[in-house]
């Protein structure tokens, strides 16, 4: 954690959506951190190591969409906890790694503020 803050990497290609993600994660307390695409997100996870959470989209460009980059994270950065949300895909729990939370878009902004507190604080 940096600063006491705990620190969310908000990973949307969408940049109206992920300011959005940005005000709430600021708005929760905590320290945001931004990417436009997995393989964004895997530089600034290499370079840091003191991300809390993802919280990524389902459809992005590049190699990876959210649901590979999940089971990546998942396996190089076990202690990351996940978020991942979809406008499109309504997600079996099956295919996200264990302990990952699955919201559909447009999301309830407490839900993800409670879902964060609630991964934080390792109580789910």
């Amino acid at each position: 954690m940096n600063n006491g803050k705990a620190v969310v990497l908000i990973v949307e290609d969408s940049t109206i959506i992920r300011m959005g993600a940005v005000d709430l994660v600021l708005s929760a307390g905590y320290e945001a951190l931004e990417a436009n695409d997995a393989e964004g997100a895997i530089r600034i996870l290499e370079a840091r190591n003191d991300v809390d959470i993802v919280f990524t989209d389902v459809r992005m460009p590049g190699t990876m969409d959210g649901i590979k980059l999940s089971h990546y994270i998942h396996d190089r950065w076990p202690p990351v906890k996940l978020i991942v949300a979809s406008g499109e895909a309504i997600l079996e729990k099956s295919s996200l790694p264990t302990g990952s939370r699955f919201f559909s878009k447009p999301f309830d902004e407490r839900s993800i503020t409670d879902a964060m507190a609630l991964l934080i604080s390792g109580d789910i």
